[in-house]
């Protein structure tokens, strides 16, 4: 509890008052390393999501289990995104990071090869499927707070902000191609394919790892590991306005967030796409994610973040909502840029909100919390609304959570007004 408040004032105080432009925390030369690779490892891994969720859908007798498998996955990713995320925070802040993304990218490459060698063999069901999606949920659960923890170590803290979203861009613009082509190698080659690609492009990571420099860790504390996590979580839970930011993308995860996880049941099911529509729509949303990912480079180094997180996060409900509405492919592709423009400028601005307000003692195990409800509440949230959609039907509940999030949302600005002056 103390640790909040004696050290995140200064935090606040501290937070830039001028953005340093769109590229400027290119300008450093392991950023600008590890930048490169994920934008290359993440072409691959939009390939393979696309893919996988077509592979699934496909695999379901009808289309209600199709949206109950894509659940079921979802709880399979969360289970051991759950159990290892407190473990993974106090790891990325007591080990060198680099030492820890190589062995997790190395990981996540080898499973990716796996599962396109059984799928050509034909040798996978769907829960071979899942299996092997736990065991890369467990690799990205301590890939993601050692990565995003030491991004405010490889730039000057003026450019953490822009940094943080030129990390979403690397997310995101391989999103408004990586569909597109997993749908036309589906159709003409097979789900493999996707698969092989994603292998050797999380291997650009690897790679990048090796002409970086490894810092030493953050905290150098002793002090045991399950008191270690605590710290972590009392510091969020303390925190002024970081536990608003935590309880309310708890939230978000369990609503309107897993619109992503079921998108191929809906899109194949609902809007009666095939393969190659299927990657339009999720083309749809990398784009709106690509322009979500610009708005946090631009503007998360600025005054007033959480408006623009509050805004963000009141457009991701309604636009949910209007996707349940939606019957046509065609129709749904605006509606699907604006939540995925939306939604990633919500997570760039949390994480942001998160890093620049956690010290950097903590920022390992604070990061590891919202990567704990990014990678895991998510397929959790999956389960609910697929487990509601088959029950009355997959449109009707994106509309349930749309309106549950609108509703918190206007909760938040009115009884909250404390997160519009960060």
């Amino acid at each position: 509890m103390r640790l909040a408040r004696d050290i995140s004032p200064a935090i606040e105080e501290a937070l830039p008052k001028r953005g340093p432009g769109l590229l400027g925390a290119l300008r450093f030369h392991d950023f600008r390393l590890l930048w490169m690779g994920l934008l290359v490892s993440n072409l691959g891994t939009w390939m393979q999501f696309t893919a996988i969720g077509y592979f699934v859908v496909k695999l379901s007798p009808t289309p209600q289990l199709g949206s109950l498998y894509l659940g079921i996955l979802g709880v399979a990713r969360a289970i051991p995104v759950l159990l290892a995320s407190p473990v993974a925070g106090v790891v990325a802040d007591r080990l060198p990071r680099r030492r820890v993304l190589f062995v997790t990218n190395s990981t996540i490459s080898l499973l990716a090869l796996l599962l396109a060698v059984l799928t050509s063999l034909h040798a996978i069901n769907i829960w071979g499927l899942i299996a092997l999606s736990m065991f890369n949920a467990a690799a990205q659960s301590f890939d993601v707070p050692a990565r995003q923890s030491w991004v405010p170590l490889l730039v000057d803290r003026e450019y953490v902000g822009n940094a943080i979203g030129l990390n979403s861009i690397a997310f995101n613009a391989p999103a408004v191609i990586g569909p597109a082509i997993a749908g036309f190698l589906i159709a003409y080659v097979g789900v493999a394919g996707s698969f092989y690609i994603n292998a050797g492009a999380t291997l650009a990571v690897v790679a990048a790892l090796l002409f970086m420099q490894s810092p030493p860790p953050s905290s150098t504390t002793q002090e045991p590991l399950l008191v270690s996590i605590r710290t972590g979580i009392a510091f969020l839970l303390s925190h002024r306005i970081l536990r608003y930011v935590i309880i309310f993308f708890m939230v978000s995860a369990l609503m309107v967030r897993p619109y992503s996880l079921m998108l191929p049941a809906y899109a194949l099911n609902y809007l009666h796409a095939d393969a190659k529509g299927l990657g339009w729509a999720i083309a749809a949303t990398g784009l709106g994610g690509f322009g979500g990912a610009l708005v946090t480079a631009l503007f998360g180094s600025r005054e007033r973040r959480g408006t623009l997180w509050l805004i963000s996060a009141g457009t991701m409900g309604i636009s949910v909502f209007a996707l349940g509405l939606v019957r046509t492919l065609w129709l749904s592709i605006p509606v699907l840029i604006l939540i995925g423009l939306a939604t990633l400028a919500f997570m760039g601005m949390s994480n942001i909100l998160i890093q620049t307000l956690s010290p950097d003692a903590v920022r390992g195990r604070a990061v590891s919390v919202y990567s704990m409800v990014a990678l895991g509440f998510v397929p959790a949230g999956a389960f609910v609304i697929g487990g509601l959609g088959s029950l009355i039907g997959l449109g009707h509940s994106f509309v349930v959570a749309g309106i549950v999030t609108a509703v918190f949302v206007v909760w938040l600005m009115l009884r909250r007004p404390i997160i519009r002056t960060v």
